[in-house]
């Protein structure tokens, strides 16, 4: 049996029916692969079938609020997704009458899409001979081919690996087959090679060389740790929250009014500092609410929240994209990044109403 005929067998005999799966609808592979980017299929889920619920088309992506969008996009993180994903439902509509294009050239002509995005939707969606490469597939290549890095010479055999081997009557049964394998299978720990479909091609196996591959990454830098002060500011029983900008991180979301805390102040200094040169206004800072600790990516926080009261000035925008006062109960209502929800708890217990 060929290569490609092994990672079939083992697909439809293996396959989990994630409900990405259960549809043919371009849009909706469309919206699975967007939410798949750098995270984990576990988490993916839940957030895809509310999404899906919420807006069943494309159109109600384009016609949907900014804060109904990130609302329901609230803790699968990379926000700037949300936005391409606006943006390219608008592109459809207006340069496909809203038909979601079936060629790869055209789809990563779309905000957000690249080169395995494309090949995803192409191939399983439109069932298009467009093969894929993410980090499964590359780890499960790397050993077939007994690949020492992701070099050009590398990427290109594996190209031309899989060019020669993709399946051209069910290209999207054997991307997916062959993501699987690498997410279950051949995994980056402790590969389960006795079970493994494709064992009879693998280079690394025969060598008895896998622990060789994929060549192990040098450890990460230490991520930089920073203290941030924010503040609940109140003025007659309501809260002053602000947007951030769009295209920064968390762009989109509201948040309570803060920064990073300068090395000679302390974090009452902070709050003060950071909402003048924010809003320019004056508030007070009154009493501890709580305190968070919250890891991004790239680094790490530790979130001091205090309570305030607003005292003078005129609220300006200089670094935000918009401001609202808003009643306690309405938080839960709008799209916060994560590290403040775990204020919400503490507000109405330390309000200052």
């Amino acid at each position: 049996m060929t290569f490609q005929k092994k990672i079939l067998s083992w697909y439809r005999k293996n396959k989990v029916e994630f409900p990405w799966r259960l549809t043919n609808d371009p849009y909706k592979i469309w919206v699975s692969e967007i939410m798949l980017q750098q995270t984990q299929v576990t988490t993916v889920i839940p957030f895809y079938n509310n999404w899906i619920q919420k807006f069943p088309t494309l159109n109600d992506v384009a016609n949907a609020s900014d804060d109904d969008l990130f609302k329901y996009w609230e803790g699968l993180g990379y926000y700037n997704r949300v936005n391409n994903f606006r943006v390219a439902c608008n592109e459809v509509i207006k340069k496909y009458n809203g038909k979601v294009p079936s060629e790869k050239v055209e789809l990563m002509q779309l905000k957000g899409i690249g080169d395995y995005t494309s090949s995803a939707i192409a191939s399983i969606a439109f069932n298009k001979k467009n093969y894929v490469i993410d980090g499964n597939v590359k780890r499960v290549m790397s050993r077939i081919l007994c690949l020492k890095d992701y070099s050009k010479v590398s990427m290109h055999k594996l190209s031309n690996f899989l060019s020669e081997n993709i399946c051209k009557n069910n290209p999207g049964d054997f991307n997916q087959g062959l993501m699987d394998l690498g997410r279950n299978i051949c995994k980056p720990k402790n590969p389960d090679c006795n079970i493994c479909p494709v064992e009879f091609s693998c280079q690394a196996k025969a060598d008895d060389s896998i622990f060789l591959y994929p060549k192990t990454k040098p450890k990460k830098k230490k991520s930089p740790h920073y203290n941030v002060g924010v503040g609940i500011i109140w003025r007659e029983g309501k809260i002053l929250i602000t947007k951030r900008k769009k295209n920064t991180l968390l762009g989109g979301l509201w948040e309570f009014p803060g920064g990073k805390k300068n090395v000679k102040e302390s974090i009452k200094e902070c709050i003060k500092r950071e909402i003048f040169e924010e809003l320019e206004i004056e508030v007070e800072v009154l009493n501890f609410i709580t305190t968070v600790e919250h890891k991004y990516s790239h680094f790490s926080i530790t979130l001091h929240a205090y309570n305030c009261s607003f005292a003078k000035g005129k609220i300006k925008c200089n670094s935000a994209d918009a401001w609202q006062w808003i009643k306690p109960h309405q938080l839960d209502s709008l799209p916060f990044p994560k590290a403040n929800h775990y204020i919400f708890p503490h507000i109405l217990d330390k309000g200052v109403a």
